[in-house]
């Protein structure tokens, strides 16, 4: 089975005004399918069309190395955002910030 591009795990326009959902229809419709696509065809009738995501990235070079990590990466990006998610760090990651960036 090829590798297929996760949905997002919210609405195009679930984080504005942060990103726009022309930003996200665009990244996410575009720039992280094609990673898919080009995976894809990269790896049709080779053995890496039977690993995981997570196996081709540890185990291929090249450009199916480079598709499927930014698929993998991709996927990650827009995990780990969520609407109304977030807020102010704390502890000692905001004592890093503040230190280093004044604010």
């Amino acid at each position: 089975m090829p590798f297929q591009q996760p949905p997002l795990p919210y609405p195009m326009d679930a984080l504005v005004p942060y990103l726009s959902e022309e930003q996200i229809r665009f990244h996410y419709g575009k720039h992280h399918a094609a990673y898919f696509k080009n995976l894809n065809a990269l790896v049709e009738g080779k053995p890496e069309e039977q690993m995981t995501l997570r196996e081709v990235v540890i185990r291929s070079t090249g450009p199916v190395f480079n598709n499927a990590a930014q698929a993998w990466n991709h996927t990650f990006y827009w995990n780990c955002m969520a609407p109304k998610g977030g807020g102010e760090p704390a502890g000692e990651l905001a004592q890093a910030i503040r230190r280093d960036f004044g604010s």
